[in-house]
């Protein structure tokens, strides 16, 4: 592999089913180094080919001595690349490699302290006792010939151990998670230390990759990409933009459901600021007339997809031949980890952002943010010069506020709704907390509530505020506001929006809520 390719010499992680094995890739990544995700079952011979610098395994949810126990390659333990085991995978290779693993006498769930001795390459400058984060029913009881002791926690004796002539290492604890305190370092330590890697992997070395093979995969064709104003979509397209110029076209659909100003932004940033062909469809009544009188959050969410594709595809139509449909498909869509029966499987797939249009109109995926994560896309984006307000700005639902407009959806009520949540948006930016935030949003509620305003008895709307932080939207937890801001928010929300007389604020934590409402 050439030497200036940012993917070369990955650090392959093996998914046994882990929650968190998309945090142990982009742990691999903040460290500086390309990392994928593959199946545990993949055959050594595949991992070879790839040339990687490294292999992780991962956690999962099986016990080791389970009939049907994910089982990785023997062979893998076979070739010269160092390999480190975190919590199931770490028992996997102990058992695999000659050693014990029983149930635990007592297990550890939660926070533990890890005391290791000076001397191991993997836990160098970390603290001699240093918060750790278990979460284990099985243990390792005795270690594998040419294995030693290296870390030790009070109910775990063999915390982490390794053979440093063969750079096999584990750990019983997940170094991937936030409440391992100095968990990055020890990801340093495999990376930089252990697998000797430079770091190769960063965004500037990204777009001059990707910008060669969009090219080599469009050739002299032309691609059509689908503009919602999200970041995602926002930076393939400058992406693609970039890299082939005028070969691109996007469409713009304004479905009557975007937030406030939010038609004017896209048009100004990607034809002012990029100068990318973008055609513009006003298609407001054609949707709201289609979501008339539906309340059911499925219906809404199947007439605004269905209707996006006939819309497209008839501007696209009328364009003359397109070749390739782009999308801002992202790496955890594509990388599914599924657990069954106890045993994980990874589905590879391609995510149909616009689904349907590329087997219908006989187009050709182009995906160039395939293989990032988001906040590899939002550093892609500032790399490419796309404005703070569009790259840093939070998700946003595809079938935008016909999720967070509850109930029936008129124009009246978007309205509302939009007043609102940009009052909500402007307190928080105010407050210096947006980048606090994973997402805020206001829903409108199907039900009113009297109040008084102005010495006058009112029957109107009432709206809630959400706010969560997350690492990668499959978790929240809502965000913990000064009261003060909220208050601010209330007053201006009651008195300036002139359907609205409530305001509430949701505290549910996802699970057991969606960020969203619908």
């Amino acid at each position: 592999m050439s030497a200036n390719n940012p993917e070369a010499n990955p650090v392959v992680v093996l998914d046994f089913g882990a929650q968190y094995s998309k945090l142990i890739a982009r742990r691999v990544r903040d460290a500086g180094i390309f990392s994928l995700i593959l199946p545990y079952n993949v055959s050594a011979e595949e991992v070879k080919a790839m040339e990687p610098s490294g292999i992780i395994f991962s956690g999962g949810p099986a016990s080791v001595h389970a009939d049907e126990a994910p089982l990785c390659d023997q062979a893998l333990f076979d070739l010269d690349i160092p390999i480190l085991g975190i919590c199931y995978g770490a028992q996997l290779m102990a058992q695999q490699l000659g050693g014990t693993v029983e149930r635990a006498t007592k297990r550890e769930y939660g926070i533990a302290h890890l005391d290791h001795t000076d001397g191991s390459r993997l836990l160098a400058d970390l603290d001699a006792q240093t918060q750790v984060w278990m979460s284990h029913g099985d243990m390792v009881t005795s270690l594998p010939e040419g294995f030693s002791v290296i870390g030790t926690t009070e109910n775990c004796p063999f915390a982490a151990f390794a053979n440093g002539e063969t750079k096999r290492y584990g750990v019983q604890f997940h170094p991937e998670v936030v409440h391992t305190t100095q968990g990055v370092q020890l990801f340093q330590n495999f990376v930089h230390t252990i697998c000797e890697c430079d770091n190769r992997w960063n965004m500037g070395s990204f777009v001059d990759m990707a910008i060669e093979d969009i090219r080599n995969q469009v050739g002299d064709k032309h691609v059509i990409c689908g503009l919602s104003g999200g970041v995602d979509s926002s930076v393939a397209a400058a992406l693609i933009h970039k890299a082939i110029g005028d070969q691109l076209t996007c469409v713009f659909v304004n479905n009557g459901l975007m937030r406030k100003g939010e038609t004017d932004l896209v048009q100004e940033v990607f034809q002012d600021n990029f100068h990318i062909n973008l055609r513009y469809v006003d298609a407001e009544d054609l949707f709201l007339d289609a979501l008339a009188g539906i309340s059911d959050p499925e219906k809404k969410r199947k007439i605004i997809g269905k209707l996006f594709i006939d819309v497209f595809e008839k501007e696209a139509t009328s364009m003359g031949h397109m070749d390739f449909l782009a999308q801002g498909t992202l790496y955890p869509d594509v990388i599914e980890s599924v657990s069954a029966n106890g045993g994980p499987s990874v589905t590879i797939k391609s995510h149909h952002n616009v689904g349907g249009l590329p087997e219908k109109m006989n187009l050709e995926l182009l995906e160039p943010l395939r293989e990032l994560f988001k906040d590899e896309v939002r550093a892609l984006g500032h790399e490419l010069g796309l404005p703070d307000e569009l790259n840093y700005r939070h998700p946003f639902p595809g079938p935008g506020l016909g999720v967070r407009c509850i109930g029936e959806i008129t124009k009246e009520r978007l309205d509302t709704l939009r007043d609102a949540d940009e009052i909500f948006i402007d307190e928080i930016r105010a407050a210096g907390l947006y980048g606090d935030i994973w997402q805020a949003l206001v829903c409108l509620l199907p039900v009113r509530s009297v109040g008084v305003q102005g010495d006058e008895r009112t029957y109107e709307e009432v709206c809630s505020l959400r706010a969560v932080t997350s690492e990668d939207a499959m978790t929240a937890d809502w965000f913990r506001f000064p009261p003060e801001v909220l208050q601010r928010i209330s007053n201006r929300i009651c008195n300036e929006v002139q359907h609205i007389n409530r305001v509430m604020y949701d505290v549910t934590s996802k699970p057991p809520g969606t960020i969203e409402w619908e």
